[in-house]
């Protein structure tokens, strides 16, 4: 009797067990959502995430929380407080640390092949400035049903000779890493009892390319460490460091009002640091570098901050339409779909954060734009995911543009740019000095995505207040 009763109720429980999960498999769509920036990752945290079947593609394993990486890389925050894991979102999402390199459209997949990190060729190179090392490749397929494009652009270099190979660039913490670790090898060097008082001084010069708000927040950041710490580690040394800002354009921070752009190019003088504008770069060698108005001008460390360039996974995109003037970035609709070549949109891809142009609308490469695109993306996907149409259509609302320029010192515009909707420019508003400094951090402060990074961004501030900043290079 106990053989005839226990026949029949295991095939029964094992049909049950396939068939629960085979429906619970199809339930959800697959949603890959390409990138970890400020626009995916902010869909990767609000999606929901028992309505979607999400797998992110990303090379990176983590979110840079940008705003902070100057602050890093001369140590007054540590790495990590600029940094959020992807997979801290696991195991209810999927996550491969891997290049896409095309996308096929037509049979919804994606071609995509593995990086190795730990295969970097050198310290400047960067994920958004070359490709991958070719030996770590491995290529394999993913397919998808909805797909969001947030890849985000390349440092723009200008085919300038020598910049990949001889510059630093400041898009990634892996880049903050380098530049600390080279800022503290150059006075290392420049200590060293064999070197002459010129040669002291051209391993001192610290040269920034590019004038916007992060080779400015850098110089900032650069002055700081030298006239704290430095001055007080290597005396003489600090004496003969030289920072110098190039831009092409006649003034720095060109997307700020006038006023505010004055204020900083007068504070920043004052301060020591060199302006150069109207200058061009035509070649970077090892330690100098060809200026057309100077000649040749050797430094210690160039850090190349000279806005964006495509992104290779757009400007292989021929499908979809793209801006016909830089090619960087693809056309979307107001609910950030993209636009094919026939003019039509692709209800199943949305392109977001610097890879996104919508039509009619001026908005500025920055974080907040992503940010704001990926929040209201977010909520339309989960609409979809609940069987409701999607309401309304993308609309930015300009918070503003701070950029510290030093010694406790910041400036803060909300008047300069306009509104993503429309033709009237946001309310008029611009702050200078200590109380933008305190803008300035509370705005970073409250952005911080993570509980454990609000409470580690303003210990370290605290910590370096007291204690200062560490000079340790290991």
């Amino acid at each position: 009797m106990l053989a005839v009763r226990s026949i029949p109720r295991a095939p029964v429980k094992s049909a049950y067990s396939r068939a629960f999960s085979a429906s619970a498999s199809c339930s959800k769509e697959r949603l890959v959502i390409l990138g970890s920036g400020w626009g995916s990752y902010e869909v990767l945290r609000g999606i929901d995430k028992k309505r979607w079947d999400v797998t992110v593609v990303s090379p990176n394993s983590y979110f840079n929380f940008t705003p902070l990486l100057a602050s890093c890389s001369v140590g007054t925050l540590e790495l990590r407080c600029a940094t959020e894991p992807v997979r801290r979102y696991a195991p209810q999402i999927t996550s491969y640390q891997a290049w896409c390199d095309s996308i096929d459209f037509k049979n919804k997949t994606l071609k995509c092949s593995t990086t190795d990190r730990s295969q970097t060729p050198s310290p400047s190179y960067s994920p958004q400035t070359d490709s991958p090392p070719p030996a770590s490749n491995v290529a394999f397929t993913i397919p998808y049903d909805r797909l969001v494009i947030g890849v985000g652009a390349y440092s723009q270099t200008f085919n300038t000779p020598g910049v990949k190979e001889n510059a630093l660039f400041l898009k990634d913490v892996r880049d903050a890493r380098a530049i600390r670790a080279r800022i503290l090898d150059c006075f290392e060097q420049a200590n060293q009892p064999t070197l002459s008082d010129i040669d002291r001084r051209n391993l001192l010069n610290f040269c920034i390319v590019g004038g916007g708000p992060t080779g400015v927040e850098f110089a900032a950041e650069l002055h700081d460490l030298i006239h704290a710490e430095i001055q007080s580690h290597y005396p003489s040394l600090a004496r003969m460091a030289r920072i110098t800002l190039y831009d092409v354009a006649p003034s720095i921070l060109g997307m700020f009002d006038r006023e505010l752009v004055n204020y900083t190019e007068n504070t920043l003088r004052r301060e020591g640091v060199r302006i150069r504008t109207g200058h061009h770069v035509e070649r970077v060698e090892r330690d100098r570098m060809i200026v057309t108005e100077q000649g040749e001008v050797p430094f210690g460390l160039l850090v190349w901050s000279t806005g964006l360039a495509p992104n290779p996974l757009v400007s292989s995109i021929t499908e979809l339409q793209k801006d016909k003037k830089s090619g960087r970035t693809i056309q979307v609709d107001g609910h950030l779909n993209a636009i094919r070549a026939d003019g039509t949109s692709d209800p199943n891809i949305w392109v977001i954060g610097d890879a996104a142009q919508v039509p009619d609308a001026i908005l500025p490469a920055t974080a907040q734009v992503a940010n704001q695109q990926a929040k209201f993306l977010t909520r339309q996907l989960n609409r979809i995911a609940k069987d409701k149409s999607i309401d309304r259509v993308f609309e930015f609302h300009n918070m503003g543009s701070l950029a510290y320029i030093g010694n406790w010192k910041a400036i803060y515009d909300r008047g300069s740019s306009k509104n993503g909707n429309g033709d009237k420019p946001a309310p008029f508003t611009k702050e200078t000095g200590r109380v933008a400094w305190l803008l300035w951090r509370s705005a970073y402060f409250t952005r911080t995505l993570s509980v454990r990074n609000k409470i580690l961004v303003p210990f370290y501030w605290f910590l370096n207040w007291i204690f200062g900043r560490d000079l340790t290079r290991f």
